[in-house]
C-alpha cells in the first residue's frame, strides 16, 4: 500500500509536535485513524466516549502543556460534537487541530446521509477552516491549518472527506519546517517614557494581571514592590500572580474575593497587564487607566484608557522598570488594602470553621479541605458555575501548580473533559477535577475513558442536586428560582461501576478522612459531596438592581408559599455571623 494523504497529515503532526489525537473513531476519518496506527507510537490515538470530551481534552492538552494537540470527528454528527470543545478551545487561546470527516465527494451537494457543511458550521471557532477535496489540498490546508493554530493560540480546521483522506499521497509540495516560536515586541521608548510618566504621578497605584503575565511573574513582582502597589489578577492569572506573594490582593468579577475592588475603587492609576477583563462594571471608571498587551486590538476594548501600548509584559516591564522611582516607605494606600484584604479573609473562613445548618456541609469546607491536602504542583480544573467560586476562593496557589476553567467561552461540564487532557499530557502530576453535578451528569459517560486509559484523575463531585450559579441568577434577576432541581444518582456508586475507587459523604465530620483516602488512591478516584443548596456567594461589588433583585425574587417566594425555602437560605448564609 502507497503512502496516502491520511499519511503525510499524520506525518505532518508528528512534524509539528502533536503527541495526542483525541477523538471517536468513525468511518469517514478511517483513513487518517489507521494512519496514526501505523506510526510506531509517535502519535497516540485517545479513544473518547464522545467527540466533544476530545474537543475539550485536546484544549486541556494544549493549553496546559504550551504544545498544539489535535482532535478529530467523522462527518455530520461525528464532527458536530466537536464545536462545544473547540468553541472552549478557541476561547481559551489553546492550539488545536481538528479534523472534520465530510461524506464521500461523489456525493457532495446531494443531501447525502449525515452531510453537513461544517467549513461554515465551524468558522465561528476557529482561525482557519477551509474544505479539501484532493490530496493536494488536503496536504496543504493541514499544513496552513496546523501553522494557524500554533501561530495564533486557537484552533485550525480542515474539512476532508473519507476518499479524499484515502487518495494517494500529494508529491512535489513545498515542505518547510512550522514555525513554533512568535517573535516577542515591546513598545518604543518613548512610549516607555510616557507610561513610566504616568505610574510614576501615582499616589495610589493598582496592578491587575491576566493571561498576558505568564512568562513575567518576577517582573511583575518586581513593580509591585517599587511602587508599594496592591496586585490583582483575573481568574487566568491566579497560578501566576497568587503564590508567594505579599502583594496579592484577590480578584475581581463574578468570582471575586479579597481586597482588590476596594482597592480599585480607591486608586488613582490602574495599571492593566496582559489582561482583556471583560466584566466592565468591576472596572473603576475615576482612575487613570494604562494597558500593556501583545494584542492592540485588546488595547482600550473594556475601559477608556489614558494610554494603551503594545507588547508582551515581561519585555515591557523589563524596558519599563528602570524609569520607574521606587516609592519608598510610603505604603499608606498599600497597606490600606492589604488590611481590608485580610480582613475579607477572615470573613471567607466564617463558613470553613461553622459549615451549613444541622451539620450540613457547605462548599467553601470541600475547597478548603483540597486546598490543604492537594499536591504542590496539582493541576485543578473547575467546572462553570459555582464550582469556579470555589476553586477562585479558597484555592491559595502555589508555585508550580495550574487552575483552569472554561474562562472566556464559560462552558458547564468541561472540568472532567479537560482533566483527561491534562493527564495525558502530564502524566506524573496530580489532577484534580472540581465537578458540578449538573456538569458532570451532561458527560458522565467519558468517565469511561478515564478507566479504558487508565488515568489517576481525582474527581470531587459538589452535589447540590441545584443548579447554583443559575439559582442565583435568577434570584439576582428577581425572580423566584425555579427549574433549577437536579434528580441525581449516587455518582459514588455510578463510579465504582465503572471502575473508580468512589465514596459518597454527606457531613462534615467524614469530608477530611475520606478526601485523606481520595487522594492515597493511585489510580483513578471519585467523592461525591453533598453539600448545601442553600450556599451563596456574592461578588466584591454589587449593583443596587441586583439587590433590589434579591429582594424582589424573596418576597415572590414568600407571598407564592415558599417561606419556609426562603427561611433556610437566609439561615444557612448567617449562620456563623451571629
Amino acid at each position: 500500500m502507497g503512502k496516502t494523504a491520511a499519511d503525510q497529515i499524520a506525518e505532518m503532526m508528528i512534524d509539528a509536535g502533536i503527541k495526542r489525537v483525541y477523538g471517536v473513531v468513525g468511518d469517514s476519518i478511517n483513513p487518517i485513524v489507521d494512519a496514526i496506527r501505523r506510526t510506531d507510537g509517535k502519535l497516540r490515538w485517545v479513544h473518547c466516549r464522545n467527540e466533544e470530551v476530545g474537543a475539550f481534552a485536546a484544549g486541556a492538552d494544549a493549553l496546559l502543556s504550551g504544545q498544539i494537540a489535535a482532535c478529530a470527528g467523522s462527518c455530520g454528527p461525528g464532527n458536530l460534537h466537536l464545536i462545544q470543545g473547540l468553541y472552549n478551545s478557541h476561547r481559551n487561546a489553546a492550539p488545536v487541530f481538528a479534523i472534520a470527516g465530510q461524506v464521500p465527494t461523489r456525493f457532495l451537494g446531494t443531501q447525502y446521509f449525515q452531510e453537513t457543511h461544517p467549513e461554515r458550521i465551524f468558522r465561528d471557532c476557529s482561525y482557519y477552516c477551509e474544505a479539501a477535496y484532493t490530496a493536494v489540498q488536503a496536504t496543504t490546508m493541514s499544513r496552513l491549518a496546523i501553522q494557524t493554530a500554533i501561530t495564533k493560540s486557537g484552533v485550525g480546521m480542515v474539512c476532508i472527506p473519507g476518499d479524499t483522506l484515502a487518495q494517494p499521497a500529494a508529491s512535489d509540495l513545498p515542505t518547510h519546517l512550522f514555525s513554533t516560536n512568535p517573535p516577542r515586541i515591546r513598545p518604543t521608548d518613548g512610549d516607555l517614557n510616557k507610561l513610566a510618566e504616568i505610574i510614576n504621578s501615582a499616589r495610589r497605584p493598582v496592578i491587575f494581571g491576566g493571561e498576558g503575565c505568564r512568562g513575567a511573574r518576577d517582573q511583575v513582582l518586581a513593580l509591585s514592590q517599587k511602587l508599594n502597589a496592591p496586585v490583582g489578577f483575573s481568574y487566568r492569572a491566579k497560578d501566576i500572580l497568587e503564590a508567594e506573594n505579599p502583594n496579592a490582593v484577590g480578584m475581581t468579577g463574578l468570582a471575586g474575593w479579597g481586597g482588590l475592588q476596594h482597592g480599585l475603587d480607591k486608586c488613582d492609576v490602574l495599571i492593566m497587564l496582559g489582561t482583556d477583563f471583560p466584566y466592565v462594571d468591576f472596572i473603576p471608571k475615576q482612575p487613570k487607566i494604562v494597558q500593556v498587551d501583545s494584542d492592540p486590538s485588546h488595547l482600550g476594548r473594556r475601559a477608556p484608557l489614558e494610554l494603551g501600548l503594545c507588547g508582551h509584559v515581561a519585555e515591557t516591564l523589563d524596558a519599563l522598570l528602570p524609569r520607574i522611582k521606587s516609592r519608598g516607605g510610603d505604603r499608606g494606600f498599600f497597606d490600606e488594602v492589604l488590611v481590608t484584604h485580610q480582613n475579607a479573609m477572615k470573613h471567607m473562613q466564617t463558613y470553613v470553621e461553622n459549615g451549613g445548618s444541622d451539620g450540613k456541609l457547605r462548599p467553601e469546607q470541600v475547597g478548603d479541605a483540597v486546598n490543604r491536602l492537594c499536591a504542590a504542583d496539582s493541576i485543578i480544573i473547575a467546572d462553570t458555575g459555582m464550582c469556579v467560586v470555589w476553586a477562585a476562593q479558597h484555592l491559595k496557589m502555589r508555585v508550580g501548580q495550574r487552575v483552569i476553567t472554561s474562562f472566556n467561552h464559560g462552558t458547564m461540564a468541561n472540568a472532567m473533559p479537560d482533566a483527561i487532557g491534562a493527564q495525558m499530557a502530564f502524566p506524573n502530576r496530580q489532577v484534580i477535577a472540581f465537578c458540578g453535578d449538573g456538569g458532570l451528569s451532561m458527560l458522565l459517560g467519558d468517565l469511561l475513558t478515564i478507566i479504558s486509559e487508565k488515568l489517576p484523575i481525582k474527581i470531587i463531585v459538589f452535589n447540590n442536586s441545584t443548579l447554583g450559579m443559575v439559582r442565583l441568577e435568577i434570584m439576582v434577576g428577581g425572580y423566584p428560582f425555579w427549574g433549577t432541581e437536579n434528580q441525581n444518582p449516587d455518582f459514588s456508586a455510578v463510579a465504582r461501576a465503572m471502575g473508580f475507587h468512589a465514596e459518597r459523604v454527606e457531613r462534615k465530620a467524614d469530608l477530611a478522612p475520606a478526601m485523606e483516602r481520595f487522594f492515597a488512591q493511585p489510580g483513578p478516584a471519585l467523592l461525591d459531596v453533598t453539600t448545601d443548596p442553600n450556599a451563596l456567594s456574592t461578588p466584591p461589588k454589587s449593583t443596587y438592581e441586583e439587590a433590589r433583585g434579591f429582594a424582589l425574587a424573596m418576597t415572590k417566594m414568600v407571598m407564592d408559599h415558599r417561606g419556609d425555602q426562603v427561611f433556610e437560605l437566609v439561615k444557612d448564609n448567617i449562620r456563623g455571623m451571629i
